[in-house]
């Protein structure tokens, strides 16, 4: 008689986020009822109230850690998870919730909040394996759903996913796209980020804003020299480039701090 395999249990976790990159999985729309067949969707808030207990077999983990419920929450999470998959520019690199780490966060709880006493808050917005072990990292803001597919079907079927680690000049080249940076003189990130947003921003005539974060080995310095020298920007503008989705990602961490 044939075993019945059970499906395995999947557990979609929001953190400090905007909820874009669990939305990123709801839109897979013609795929989702394949997705629904292969695993249980037994926790995601998002999609349903409907809870199934864990263990769970993957848990895929939107958002940073911002509070101190978080920083208890995440180890909850990590305890109940046989495999943790991180997703989206705030999960990986803290989120654009992160350039707040580079003042002090009681400043703008004054300025912002009548009672600034109400509000608990870490002094930094961090990204998830700051706290805990993470099997894999999917960026992006938001992620891909193309690549979100792949890592569940890698992961479900016990192969390494298939993620480009290329930069995003890879993708203008493999389109046709026109460099924005030496064709018309705008700063663009993109010699220095991991492709996969689909050649969205260049190809209509924008540079990268960085949203899948920093590639394998970026030479952020020679790009900030490049944008500095070449395109005429100052040590402020060339900081600020360097200080948005992915703001908190080491490689452009450090070069905005090296502007400063």
């Amino acid at each position: 008689m044939a075993v019945v395999r059970a499906r395995p249990k999947l557990a979609v976790w929001k953190f400090s986020s905007c909820d874009g990159c669990q939305l990123s999985l709801l839109d897979c729309e013609d795929e989702l009822l394949q997705v629904a067949e292969a695993v249980e969707i037994a926790y995601f808030l998002e999609a349903t109230r409907a809870e199934v207990k864990g263990p769970y077999d993957i848990s895929l983990v939107e958002g940073s850690i911002s509070t101190p419920h978080d920083a208890e929450r995440i180890h909850k999470v990590r305890r109940q998870s046989k495999l943790l998959i991180t997703i989206g520019a705030c999960a990986t690199a803290g989120g654009i919730q992160a350039l707040r780490n580079f003042y002090d966060v009681e400043d703008f709880t004054r300025c912002v909040y009548a009672h600034p006493e109400y509000i608990d808050v870490l002094a930094k917005s961090t990204p998830i394996h700051d706290h805990v072990a993470v099997d894999f990292a999917l960026h992006g803001c938001p992620i891909d759903k193309g690549q979100l597919l792949e890592v569940l079907n890698a992961t479900l079927n016990g192969r390494k996913p298939i993620i480009p680690n290329h930069s995003q000049c890879v993708e203008c080249k493999l389109s046709g796209s026109v460099c924005v940076m030496v064709a018309q003189g705008t700063p663009c990130l993109g010699p220095v980020t991991q492709a996969g947003c689909g050649n969205l921003c260049p190809s209509h005539n924008r540079g990268c804003y960085g949203c899948f974060g920093p590639k394998e080995t970026p030479n952020t310095a020679s790009l900030a020299a490049w944008t500095g020298d070449r395109l005429g920007r100052n040590r402020r503008q060339v900081k600020h480039q360097y200080r948005a989705f992915t703001a908190y990602a080491e490689p452009f961490r450090k070069e905005s701090e090296a502007h400063e």
